[in-house]
C-alpha cells in the first residue's frame, strides 16, 4: 500500500509551491516523516529537504431541519507538507 494518497493542489500551497519549494500530500495516518520522505523521493525523483506532518481531526456536526436532527462529519487525515532542494519542482497537472 502507498504512503501518499494524494496531492493537495490549493492557493496557498501552489503559492508555496512556486516561492519556497513546498508541495503538500495526504498521507496515511500511521506513515512516519522518514517513510514519507522515501515515498515522494521514489514517486517523483526528487530530493526532499524537510517534511512536516500535521493531524487534522474528523469535524462532527449537527443540522437542525425540519424534519428532525442530522448530524455528519468529516473525515479524519494527515497532511504533509514537502520542502524540495532547491531548483527542482513537482509538477502535479502533467500525466506521466
Amino acid at each position: 500500500m502507498s504512503v501518499i494518497i494524494k496531492p493537495i493542489v490549493t492557493e496557498k500551497l501552489t503559492k508555496d509551491g512556486e516561492v519556497f519549494n513546498r508541495f503538500g500530500f495526504i498521507v496515511e495516518k500511521t506513515a512516519n516523516k522518514v517513510q514519507i520522505k522515501k515515498a515522494v523521493e521514489a514517486a517523483f525523483g526528487i530530493t526532499v529537504v524537510a517534511v512536516r506532518t500535521m493531524n487534522y481531526r474528523a469535524d462532527r456536526s449537527v443540522k437542525y431541519t425540519k424534519s428532525g436532527l442530522i448530524s455528519g462529519k468529516t473525515n479524519a487525515y494527515k497532511k504533509a507538507v514537502v520542502q524540495v532542494k532547491e531548483g527542482e519542482s513537482i509538477d502535479f497537472y502533467t500525466n506521466i
